[in-house]
């Protein structure tokens, strides 16, 4: 059963949630910055939307599955999709400009994101130091009214409203490219 807090609680409550999800320090500063409304929902490590969708049954909004991929050139890819929808990287590297997609190694997860798999998503860009990453949002990703993420850890799900995920972004130095792959 996922545990819910309200991001907007008092500090010390709200800082007392994100230890206990294990959300890295660094991102907690970046969401406490937004000051905009926030749910967080705890629930056992999942690292694979099979294993999330019973815990997101009473969790509004667009789930997500996010993709670290790697291309030929090395550059690196956080494809971002709606968590039912399935995606062919051989079609998908042209709509991006990009050629020969594969998914990043774990080595490449903690080095340039600083998480491991389960925990990928566009708020783990923070950690992204040397903004090597290139960030591809399905557009249906920002169509509702909440989006759901991992805080880079896959013991959390952070639900927010899309247009705050996209201050959060260019606070951070990203535009994504927004594709249709419907």
């Amino acid at each position: 059963m996922a545990r819910t807090a309200n991001m907007l609680d008092d500090n010390d409550t709200m800082q007392r949630h994100w230890r206990e999800a294990g959300i890295p320090e660094e991102l907690c500063r970046e969401l406490a910055l937004a000051s905009a409304p926030m749910q967080l929902h705890a629930h056992p490590p999942v690292r694979t939307v099979a294993d999330a969708e019973e815990h997101w049954r009473s969790v509004p909004g667009v789930h997500t599955k996010n993709l670290l991929l790697k291309d030929a050139k090395g550059v690196l890819w956080l494809v971002v999709l709606p968590h039912d929808q399935s995606v062919n990287m051989k079609e998908l590297a042209p709509v991006i400009g990009s050629a020969k997609l594969s998914f990043a190694s774990p080595v490449t997860l903690e080095q340039v994101l600083s998480i491991e798999p389960g925990g990928v998503s566009p708020l783990a860009l923070v950690a992204d130091k040397e903004r090597r990453v290139r960030l591809v949002l399905e557009r249906r990703v920002l169509a509702g009214d909440t989006v759901n993420f991992h805080p880079m850890t896959n013991r959390a799900t952070l639900s927010m409203h899309p247009d705050d995920l996209s201050v959060f972004l260019r606070r951070l130095g990203y535009e994504p490219i927004i594709v249709d792959l419907a």
